[in-house]
């Protein structure tokens, strides 16, 4: 946006050129993040970050993939999750032909920074249904705590 304020193509090939990348990026995204604490669109898997007063909930959507393949680590305060989608078993009937295929597959891997009052020795993740949940526990001096008025 502010390089057309700034910059005025003057030939016939200069204005296609640009024309095209505007188009470029505003259907297909120039994969940049929507906001400041997102990742570029087709991250995967995508991931829900929440907190409660006991626990901070993370929630991954990882559907199709089996459970001893996802691994969980947290190490210097950041929390991993990486793991590996198989391709589908091809048909073996030969006439079928795929012509799309948005599913992702292959290795991937996720890190989500952790504040620094959570309890990290108490992590708890459990994958169901295609959704990995993942709860840590907050410190217990972090935790809010009601001060009985006298």
């Amino acid at each position: 946006m502010y390089e057309t304020m700034f910059y005025r193509p003057q030939g016939l090939f200069d204005q296609l050129s640009a024309l095209h990348q505007a188009l470029t990026r505003s259907l297909a995204g120039d994969g940049m993040p929507d906001a400041i604490r997102s990742v570029a669109a087709g991250a995967y898997p995508g991931i829900n970050v929440g907190r409660t007063a006991k626990s901070l909930e993370i929630y991954a959507f990882a559907p199709g993939i089996d459970a001893a393949s996802i691994d969980v680590t947290v190490e210097r305060g950041v929390l991993k999750i990486s793991g590996e989608r198989h391709a589908p078993k091809q048909s073996s009937d030969a006439k079928v032909q795929a012509y799309a295929s948005e599913r992702p597959q292959g290795r991937f891997s996720r890190a989500i920074t952790l504040p620094d009052d959570v309890d990290t020795s108490k992590v708890e993740a459990k994958y169901r249904d295609g959704v990995l949940h993942i709860s840590i526990a907050v410190s217990e001096a972090a935790q809010p705590q009601r001060i009985p008025v006298q």
